[in-house]
C-alpha cells in the first residue's frame, strides 16, 4: 500500500479524520471530497444532495472510502430528520458509486460505509456476515445504503461494505458524549442491561479500513467490530473501572424514551456481531476487549 492515491468522504469526520491523518503518515496522497470549491490539488468538490461529483478528480485514485453521512444519533428522528439521515446516505452514495463506475480506469476499491444496524435486533443471537438483514427503520436504511453502490459493482470495482459497530472514542461520536458523564460519576446502566453492545475502537476502525482496502479477498459485507461483544452493563463495568468512577446510576426505559423518541429503541437493542471476515482473513485487533478500548480511547488527546 505505499504511495497511493486515496479518496475519502467524511474526511472532517470523526473516523475520516483519523483515516486520512493515518494515511498521510504512511506516505499516501489523500484527496478528500468537499462540499465547496476546492482549495488545493488535495480536495475534490462533490454534492451528494445533487448526486453530483467532479468524477475526473478522483483520476488515479487507487482507492475511495466513503463515510459521508448525518449522524445517527445527533438529534431526535423526526420524520424529517430520518429523509436527512436517508438522503445523506442513500443520494451521497450512489453519486459516488457511479462517478468511479464513469471513469476510464476506475479505482481498486471502494470501501463504502454501512452499520451493523442492518441486523436489526439480534437479542443474544451471535451473527455474523452471513447474516440476513433485519427490520425496523436502521435495517431498512442500511439495505438502501449499500444497494446504492450498486453501480460500482456492475462496473467491476471491488466493493466492499464497512458495517460499523459502536465506535468508541474520547471525542466525538456516542461515546464521546457518554465519557464526561462517566467521568462525573453519573454514567450507568441503560434500561434493562441485557442488550449486547458491538464496539470497536477508533484506532482498530482505522487499520480495518486500511485492511479492507488492502485485502483483495474482502468484498461485499465485512463487519467492524471487536472480536468480543458485551452487554450494556459489562460496559457500564469498564467504563468505571478505566475512569475510576462509581456507575451505580441507571436510566429506565421509559426515560430513554422520553429523551431521544424513537431512536431509544436502537439504543436499547441488542445486536451481538461478530467481524468474521476480517477475522478470516488474517486481521488483529489492539483491542479485541471493552476495557482495552476506553482505555484507548481515553488516552487520546
Amino acid at each position: 500500500m505505499a504511495g497511493m492515491r486515496i479518496a475519502v468522504t467524511g474526511a472532517s469526520g470523526l473516523v475520516g479524520s483519523a483515516l486520512a491523518h493515518d494515511l498521510r503518515r504512511d506516505g499516501h496522497h489523500v484527496v478528500r471530497l468537499v462540499r465547496r470549491a476546492p482549495r488545493t490539488d488535495h480536495e475534490v468538490e462533490w454534492d451528494p444532495h445533487r448526486q453530483w461529483v467532479d468524477a475526473p478528480g478522483l483520476i488515479g485514485c487507487q482507492a475511495v472510502v466513503h463515510l459521508a453521512g448525518a449522524g445517527i444519533a445527533d438529534r431526535r428522528w423526526s420524520p424529517a430528520r430520518k429523509r436527512e439521515l436517508r438522503d445523506s446516505r442513500v443520494l451521497g452514495t450512489a453519486a459516488i458509486a457511479e462517478a468511479v463506475a464513469s471513469l476510464d480506469t476506475p479505482p481498486d476499491v471502494l470501501v463504502s460505509g454501512s452499520a451493523i444496524g442492518i441486523y436489526g435486533d439480534t437479542a443474544d443471537r451471535r451473527v455474523d456476515e452471513d447474516t440476513p438483514p433485519g427490520h425496523g427503520f436502521l435495517a431498512d436504511l442500511c439495505q438502501e445504503w449499500e444497494e446504492a453502490a450498486e453501480p460500482a459493482v456492475e462496473a467491476g470495482i471491488r466493493t466492499a461494505y464497512a458495517r460499523t459497530g459502536l465506535g468508541v472514542a474520547r471525542a466525538g461520536g456516542a461515546w464521546g458524549r457518554m465519557f464526561p458523564l462517566f467521568r462525573l460519576g453519573l454514567g450507568g446502566r441503560l434500561g434493562s442491561g441485557d442488550q449486547y453492545w458491538s464496539f470497536i475502537a477508533l484506532r482498530d476502525e482505522v487499520a480495518a479500513l486500511r485492511h479492507i482496502i488492502a485485502t483483495e479477498s474482502l468484498v461485499g459485507p465485512v463487519n467492524l467490530t471487536a472480536p468480543n461483544p458485551v452487554t450494556n452493563p459489562e460496559v457500564t463495568a469498564a467504563k468505571g473501572r478505566v475512569l475510576g468512577r462509581p456507575t451505580a446510576l441507571a436510566v429506565p426505559r421509559p426515560a430513554l424514551r422520553l429523551a431521544l423518541g424513537e431512536l431509544s429503541s436502537d439504543v436499547l437493542g441488542s445486536q451481538r456481531v461478530i467481524p468474521q471476515r476480517l477475522l478470516d482473513s488474517g486481521f488483529s485487533f489492539d483491542h479485541p476487549t471493552i476495557d482495552g478500548a476506553i482505555e484507548a480511547a481515553w488516552s487520546d488527546r
